[in-house]
């Protein structure tokens, strides 16, 4: 079993996030473009959605429903998944977690765990939707932690995101490793919309995963016209800066989710000191697992990720895996 050891992780960013703690806790070649003509989706199940999170929209907390809550657990098997090679998700082999989503039909996976994350896409036709997914931050491999450390704002690159305004910056790691796989992923997606006749796609992730999955969300629309993306990302780092969060906003309004648990210290990194901000949508996880929707970027609310994690010394890295609902990823 491959497990998240995210106790590797917070050496590497707690000397500049803990120090600024009480800081976070204030206010403040390409593939071309391709026209693909298909049917329109309709509407599948509950969303698990509660609410549509537009920038200037006020930060309050509700609570979340036992339908919203279990209308994710697909997702999550999704995500846990991610962390399975790629040789039994192409053949959708991977034991608990592809047997959760049975119906699922594999199109194509890749990475090594190392240099490249794991990856697959596929197709789901209970919730008609083309189906990405990336591996998080496998403690057996050094050089995914490595990326998780490097903490510096760029640019995207213009060629992965043409038209996106320059003032946009994200995690310097994230990106790259994005980079790694974007235009072989790219290539499945437009496969999966040629053959299931399909504008929608759902990305999916944890840990780093979760990050490169949001960058798939902005990425695949620039080069796929008419495309519908909805995003779910577990225990999510902030991936980039203010511009970033509120351009996810204004692209993924009322498709965008971040799960958060309880104590997990990954998604209050890299501090909002240092210029990154989450995008609007959480779902938290309390102690007693009770399921909160907190609105607004970054909501400082006593319920929500922030007020439950102030800082790295009363996290605990164990809520990382979850449970999410009653499942912890792992593959």
């Amino acid at each position: 079993m491959v497990f998240v050891n995210t106790k590797v992780i917070l050496p590497l960013l707690a000397a500049l996030t803990a120090l600024a703690a009480p800081l976070d806790n204030v206010d403040s070649s390409v593939s071309p473009v391709v026209d693909v003509v298909v049917d329109s989706d309709p509407t599948v199940g509950v969303d698990p959605t509660p609410a549509v999170d537009a920038v200037t929209s006020l930060a309050t907390v509700t609570s979340m429903t036992n339908g919203q809550v279990n209308a994710l657990t697909p997702y999550t098997y999704y995500a846990s998944a991610g962390y399975c090679n790629p040789s039994v998700t192409q053949t959708w082999t991977c034991g608990a977690n592809c047997n959760a989503n049975p119906g699922f039909k594999p199109i194509a996976s890749g990475g090594d765990g190392s240099s490249t994350q794991f990856w697959y896409v596929g197709y789901d036709p209970t919730l008609q939707t083309i189906v990405v997914v990336h591996q998080g931050t496998d403690g057996s491999q050094i050089l995914p932690l490595l990326t998780d450390a490097d903490i510096i704002l760029d640019e995207l690159s213009t060629s992965l995101f043409p038209g996106v305004p320059s003032s946009i910056r994200v995690h310097d790691g994230f990106a790259n490793a994005h980079a790694n796989a974007a235009n072989t992923v790219l290539s499945a997606v437009i496969t999966g919309v040629n053959t299931y006749g399909t504008r929608s796609v759902t990305t999916v992730g944890h840990s780093l995963g979760a990050a490169i999955s949001l960058l798939d969300a902005i990425f695949l629309p620039l080069h796929i016209s008419g495309l519908t993306v909805t995003y779910y990302g577990y225990g999510l780092p902030r991936v980039g800066n203010q511009d970033f969060a509120n351009y996810v906003d204004s692209q993924l309004a009322g498709r965008f989710t971040r799960i958060t648990n309880h104590k997990d210290p990954i998604p209050i990194v890299p501090g909002r000191f240092l210029g990154f901000h989450h995008p609007s949508g959480e779902a938290h996880i309390d102690g007693a697992g009770v399921w909160r929707w907190c609105s607004g970027q970054d909501n400082t609310d006593a319920q929500c990720s922030i007020g439950d994690t102030p800082n790295l010394f009363v996290s605990d890295s164990n809520n990382h895996r979850g449970p999410y609902n009653g499942i912890t990823i792992s593959c």
